[in-house]
């Protein structure tokens, strides 16, 4: 790479109980598109929105994984993105909200209590 950078692209992988269900929740909820799809059953899918790859993986042993991955997804308007992900019916965990530390931000969960946290730079108050 011309800049000596190694770092090329970034996927969290979400442990979850049903890939289908988590495949359904990103596509429809949240706009991702469905990339791959690995397994019969079903054990592992990629799901694509934009800069962002979430990697859905069923686990069947070690439940104590499930629901406790968490993103965080820098957007350019983040209540653009609210009132379009309502719009889909996704639930939301938390409606957008200015924080001290610049940044305003909304989440949700996926049906396995894997949180999609959305952020925007905002200035902070002088």
């Amino acid at each position: 790479m011309a800049d000596g950078r190694q770092h090329q692209a970034f996927a969290a992988v979400f442990p979850v109980r049903d890939v289908a269900r988590g495949i359904d929740f990103f596509t429809r909820h949240l706009g991702f598109v469905e990339e791959f799809r690995y397994g019969d059953p079903l054990e592992y899918a990629i799901l694509d929105g934009d800069a962002v790859s979430v990697h859905a993986m069923r686990v069947a042993r070690d439940l104590e994984l499930i629901g406790r991955s968490s993103i965080y997804v820098f957007v350019a308007n983040v209540d653009a993105l609210h009132d379009e992900l309502t719009g889909r019916g996704c639930p939301m965990e938390v409606a957008p909200e200015d924080f001290p530390y610049g940044m305003r931000e909304m989440s949700a969960r996926d049906l396995d209590g894997n949180r999609v946290t959305f952020g925007q730079e905002i200035k902070r108050a002088t």
